[in-house]
């Protein structure tokens, strides 16, 4: 991976937390809310693709009454977890309400398969949401996540539709793991802390 490239999402993501989380979280709370968000982004770019197929499967098993849907809905997503609510991480942005922001956010993460459910609760996020939706900064946090200004899908973006000129790289499993690595880093030295 171009190290400019991964400088420049290092350097995005922290200012998210600079942005969004300044008033809200003493600086050493800030990892809190970006690692998992980080990586509840990460997720959702490589479920995009295939969001329709997943809920089409949804609709055909739960209309057969099948009760343990997560390996047909992984199937159908490609991947080895998937999400099964209805939305996506870009659709939460619109919700002008702050309850309905929360109740929408949280059928979101609830919507993702067991194995991700582990992740989200090792990270304790969800006792970030209500942080989050009191000082109304839960709707700015995800649109800085799926910002066209920074990429975490394994897809490249280009700038024309020709797919000529490109505007980011598309980020693999290595990169990815790299850019979380140095985060954790920043998030540690900032509170003084070993790796």
């Amino acid at each position: 991976m171009d190290n400019q490239v991964h400088n420049s999402i290092v350097s995005f993501i922290w200012g998210i937390a600079d942005d969004c989380l300044r008033d809200v979280y003493v600086r050493g709370k800030y990892r809190d809310v970006i690692l998992p968000m980080t990586v509840i982004r990460r997720l959702d770019a490589l479920l995009e693709d295939s969001k329709e197929a997943v809920l089409d499967m949804k609709k055909q098993l739960d209309a057969a009454g099948i009760d343990n849907q997560w390996p047909a809905l992984c199937n159908a997503a490609g991947q080895a977890f998937c999400n099964a609510s209805p939305f996506r991480l870009r659709d939460l942005t619109s919700r002008a309400k702050r309850q309905t922001l929360k109740s929408d956010f949280e059928a979101y993460l609830d919507g993702f398969s067991p194995n991700v459910q582990e992740i989200l609760d090792k990270f304790k996020f969800r006792s970030q949401i209500d942080t989050m939706i009191e000082a109304d900064i839960l709707g700015a946090v995800i649109e800085k996540f799926i910002s066209p200004n920074i990429n975490l899908s394994p897809d490249p973006i280009y700038k024309d539709d020709a797919k000529t000129m490109l505007k980011h790289p598309g980020l693999d499993n290595h990169g990815m793991g790299t850019i979380f690595e140095e985060l954790i880093r920043r998030f540690n030295e900032e509170n003084n802390e070993e790796a």
